[in-house]
């Protein structure tokens, strides 16, 4: 039975409308709770398989090795994936303003890696955790995201697969739009 994701997201109380300044520092009237998603394991579980079928429609001979994820968020959705999977999860934390494996953490050469992580706007923390895992050796296969709201022109270097596409518009700092600006701006999320 198929579910209606967006009937989920918004029950869950992840989908909020309002004027937000994105991690990106672009400004949007739509912010994506991803913490109420991460707190719901019924949903979360949902989001994650549907984030593993487009992935085996998209990458149908790919391998894979683990599945990586950078703090927070993207390690609880690592973790879910990889057991849905029945892979190892690998966790990516910021040291000294880089990501990295840590913890004493490596992985086997050519180890192909699928990296997930919760909403994806600008791709900043997918590179990020790219060049992690590509500087332990391992090679990533693909890109996975709960919520895709990536305005056209995003470019990665693999393949990705999102659980849920949606347009959000957001705005750079002197194109916010007359109606938005009218709205006391808020700052949810977890970049400075």
């Amino acid at each position: 039975m198929a579910v209606d994701l967006r009937a989920l997201l918004e029950e869950s109380g992840a989908i909020l409308t309002g004027h937000f300044i994105l991690t990106s520092g672009r400004h949007s009237d739509t912010y994506f709770e991803k913490f109420r998603i991460l707190e719901q394991p019924h949903v979360l579980s949902v989001l994650c398989s549907e984030l593993i079928d487009k992935f085996k429609i998209e990458c149908p001979n790919e391998m894979l090795t683990a599945v990586a994820g950078p703090t927070t968020g993207g390690i609880i959705i690592a973790f879910e994936v990889a057991r849905q999977l029945g892979l190892p999860a690998v966790y990516v934390e910021t040291e000294n303003g880089i990501k990295t494996l840590r913890r004493g953490k490596t992985l086997p050469p050519n180890s192909k890696i699928l990296i997930v992580d919760d909403v994806l706007t600008t791709g900043t923390s997918l590179i990020e955790t790219q060049g992690a895992i590509e500087a332990a050796g391992a090679d990533v296969a693909a890109f996975g995201v709960l919520i895709d709201r990536a305005q056209e022109g995003l470019s990665l270097s693999r393949p990705l697969v999102s659980s849920y596409k949606v347009t959000a518009q957001s705005y750079a700092e002197d194109e916010i739009p007359d109606w938005l600006r009218q709205i006391p701006a808020v700052k949810p999320g977890t970049r400075k």
